[in-house]
């Protein structure tokens, strides 16, 4: 495999450097990593480039450049992602590429329909991060979630559809037909509809210890983080699908992958459950729920506790991954459109919100089931919806397809 050309000098405890990390991570870009508080010469190093000054994260690219505690834009103009749109106005704006928001851009350019999507990590969503995607239809032997990705990229854009990696939206305004959204750069452009499909992110514990350690032991993205600890014990809470795929692809690198599950038994698919209690990596605690994550800098060690006896436990992982739900991407539309109770984006049968000309589809939309097919075809239902709506306001639309 070809050796990653970015080197990122940081420290576990440094929040710039977590945020680096996942913004690399979101954009499927490699790199190496050098915690300065283990590598002497990592360190020095680092302080030979800044003056004698210990500043992180320092990160040196293929070209010789480098770059000292940038902004997430900084890096997206580093690594060539533009910034800014080519135009102000377009008929639809997809907020969101996840499965469900290409699938509605590709239909949707496919009518002529210009199209604008606005991603604020890595294109894909969570399925793009997903090391292996086992039952979407037509590929037997499964496939890499970044590879599905780029596939649906390159099928939307071969029909024009504009993609713009790396900015998030802060707010939708609406003017008379008009739709204004406006991105945490400054940046304003108007569209005739939106499409909401900002998907979700992991849920939290919400336990001692849990914040401070983020991205310094804590983790929610097996596939971005998990190579850091090869030849090391790790620990998985949450057994549901995603805790269990995600700690099968984590036996890749680590000597032991423990999961712990709240409940007395895996949510998991059988074939999923078969595949765990058979793998020599793997251990299983069920009926266990997590207390409290213990470290100064870096996760050190995890406090349990057995839910029929009420015995505490410890555990002395080099990391914990966590995977027990999903919230939504919403809080930027929480006061302009309908939520349930837990924030997800509630629809009519056209996928419509509570506000005309606004839709959603995706992970983020009540009622979705968190599957990549089902996401493909409300992506191709809201579509559908966006067309007869914006035909209804300009009068000069109608369905072409196959």
């Amino acid at each position: 495999m070809e050796q990653p050309k970015i080197t990122v000098y940081g420290a576990p405890w440094c929040p710039d450097c977590r945020q680096s990390k996942q913004f690399l991570g979101e954009q499927r870009v490699r790199y190496n990593w050098v915690d300065i508080d283990e590598d002497e010469e990592g360190r020095k190093r680092v302080q030979e480039l800044n003056d004698g000054k210990q500043i992180i994260p320092t990160i040196i690219f293929e070209d010789g450049s480098i770059l000292v505690e940038p902004s997430n834009a900084e890096l997206a103009a580093k690594l060539g992602i533009s910034p800014k749109a080519k135009r102000e106005y377009y008929d639809l704006v997809i907020v969101g590429s996840g499965p469900a928001g290409l699938t509605t851009a590709l239909y949707a350019a496919r009518e002529g329909i210009e199209t604008l999507v606005i991603e604020k990590g890595g294109i894909g969503g969570q399925a793009g991060t997903t090391e292996r995607i086992d039952n979407y239809p037509g590929f037997v032997e499964g496939i890499g979630g970044g590879e599905l990705a780029e596939q649906m990229q390159a099928h939307a854009e071969r029909f024009g559809v504009e993609i713009l990696p790396a900015q998030t939206v802060t707010g939708i305004m609406t003017d008379g037909d008009h739709k204004l959204i406006t991105t945490e750069s400054g940046d304003e452009y108007c569209s005739s509809a939106v499409l909401l499909a900002p998907g979700t992110r992991y849920r939290r514990l919400g336990v001692p210890g849990e914040e401070d350690l983020i991205g310094a032991g804590i983790h929610f993205c097996a596939t971005c983080d998990g190579p850091f600890y090869k030849d090391r014990e790790v620990v998985v809470v949450g057994g549901g699908n995603s805790g269990v795929e995600e700690g099968l692809f984590l036996t890749k690198f680590a000597t032991k992958v423990t999961v712990i599950e709240f409940n007395d038994q895996l949510g998991a698919s059988q074939i999923l459950r078969e595949k765990a209690d058979s793998h020599p990596k793997m251990e299983i605690k069920l009926g266990k729920a997590v207390q409290e994550f213990k470290g100064t800098g870096h996760l050190e060690s995890i406090i349990i506790q057995d839910r029929a006896t009420g015995e505490n436990g410890e555990l002395f992982p080099a990391a914990a991954f966590i995977f027990i739900g999903l919230d939504p991407n919403t809080a930027f539309v929480k006061d302009l459109i309908e939520t349930d109770k837990y924030g997800f984006i509630t629809t009519s049968g056209t996928m419509e919100t509570s506000l005309e000309g606004v839709f959603a589809a995706g992970d983020a939309r009540g009622g979705s089931t968190k599957q990549v097919a089902s996401a493909v075809g409300e992506g191709a239902t809201a579509a559908l919806m966006i067309r007869n709506y914006l035909e209804k306001q300009q009068g000069n639309r109608g369905y072409k397809g196959d």
